[in-house]
């Protein structure tokens, strides 16, 4: 009987290193980023290139072709027009057929070519 007191300790130190341990309750705190974007931009910052639009850009809205005025033919250069908008201000309208809506780049109205 002497042993059985030994015994028993060992036994229950030993199924109590065997039981599963239960994980510490972890807490975290985040902390809110002090900038208000995290991504690395470039100093100083490329400089942005401006697009000129097209000489003659596609038609804006679909409205009867008789609301239009026409451009006025340049003498001596052939696909060259005066926008009926901008006097003064040619415009390159060469690829498009006559009668084709096209906006004046100046003014953003819309004209027919002749």
């Amino acid at each position: 009987m002497k042993f059985s007191l030994p015994l028993a300790l060992l036994a229950v130190f030993f199924f109590a290193s065997c039981a599963e341990e239960q994980p510490p309750p972890t807490t975290q705190h985040h902390r809110g980023a002090p900038y208000a974007s995290t991504e690395t931009q470039e100093y100083p910052p490329p400089p942005q290139i401006a697009t000129s639009p097209p000489p003659a850009a596609a038609p804006e809205k679909k409205v009867a072709k008789g609301d239009y005025p026409y451009g006025i033919p340049v003498p001596g250069k052939p696909h060259l027009v005066e926008s009926p908008y901008s006097p003064g201000k040619y415009i390159d309208v060469e690829g498009f057929p006559p009668g084709t809506e096209v906006k004046d780049p100046y003014t953003d109205k819309i004209f027919l070519v002749p």
